[in-house]
């Protein structure tokens, strides 16, 4: 039988459960929250990449309710998971194109590597299923390992893919496939982009002029802009969200390779330094790991307790819920 989404993202978190759960028992096994304590839990939060502030504001929470009382590890994670939550219920939007846009235009940007073509192929998989007409733009056009990844992604979901000769221009090849999308009536448009960070300049440019040439013929689009982040980097996420944020006007989140990582911390970071939807969140290769992140399942897949979800477990999401973005 499969697995739910749900007991998927527990597995894909099991690396930062036990890099946080498993600190937290070691600590709490019984004792007093005294001040030695709390500073040891402050540690772990901020080892496991949950950022200062969020550190600091769990922290105050605790020695405000519950210091000199004896604690246990399994109230230490309940409570955590609690905080934890409340810092992400804000940013936990799903992305849900436009139906009045035909297309919805959403520029995919980040670093290479960080999952960026995956993301886009799991995306047209997911609103194919749903009856959208999708297509896709190989706007990474120096790396033709990316083009050629689209294409096959375009092959096994059944969505088209426009591309160009290696070398092409971005903007020129984003302005075609726009026109080509309005005109075969399209519902989403999914651009994918270079992310050569090393060159910052160079990139800024041609993210500017593939929005600049696409208003030429649609003065609103690009309609998102789709930041994805590779969770392994950890604390390197920030930066590139500070980054991209001068580049382009990020409107949304979708974190990917949680599965590989202990660093799954750097959602909550995120989420309380920048306050951008988090739109989703990738747990695995196969193309249903991509779902809504949800506040509650992330909190309790990252420290542990049992606290309600959102969706009972091993349930799929309820219509409207399941979207991969």
């Amino acid at each position: 039988m499969a697995l739910g989404f749900f007991s998927r993202l527990k597995a894909g978190l099991s690396r930062s459960t036990q890099k946080l759960g498993g600190g937290i028992a070691a600590v709490f096994t019984r004792r007093k929250l005294d001040d030695a304590a709390l500073e040891q839990l402050e540690d772990l939060l901020i080892a496991a990449d949950l950022g200062p502030n969020v550190a600091a504001r769990v922290i105050e929470s605790f020695r405000s309710s519950r210091f000199g009382t004896e604690v246990t590890d399994e109230e230490i994670r309940t409570a955590l998971a609690t905080e934890i939550a409340q810092v992400l219920e804000p940013v936990a939007v799903p992305f849900v194109p436009d139906p009045n846009l035909k297309p919805h235009v959403a520029l995919v940007v980040g670093v290479n590597g960080n999952g960026k073509t995956t993301t886009i192929g799991k995306m047209a998989r997911f609103y194919g299923e749903q009856g959208l007409k999708v297509m896709m733009v190989a706007g990474d056009t120096f790396r033709a390992a990316a083009v050629e990844q689209l294409q096959v992604w375009g092959q096994r979901v059944g969505a088209p893919v426009i591309a160009g000769p290696p070398n092409a221009d971005a903007a020129g090849l984003a302005f075609d496939a726009l026109k080509r999308a309005r005109a075969e009536g399209a519902d989403l448009l999914l651009i994918d982009t270079a992310g050569r960070l090393h060159n910052k300049g160079a990139l800024m440019e041609e993210l500017a002029k593939i929005i600049r040439v696409m208003r030429k013929f649609d003065e609103t689009a690009p309609h998102s802009v789709l930041l994805v982040l590779d969770a392994t980097t950890g604390q390197n996420a920030i930066e590139q969200v500070r980054v991209f944020k001068e580049l382009v006007n990020v409107t949304g989140l979708i974190v990917t390779k949680l599965d590989g990582s202990a660093r799954g911390g750097i959602v909550v970071a995120l989420a309380d330094t920048f306050g951008l939807p988090v739109h989703a969140v990738g747990v695995g290769e196969q193309a249903e790991d991509l779902r809504p992140f949800s506040a509650e399942a992330f909190a309790n897949g990252l420290v542990g307790p049992s606290i309600r979800l959102s969706s009972p477990e091993g349930e799929e999401p309820k219509e409207g819920e399941g979207d991969p973005a």
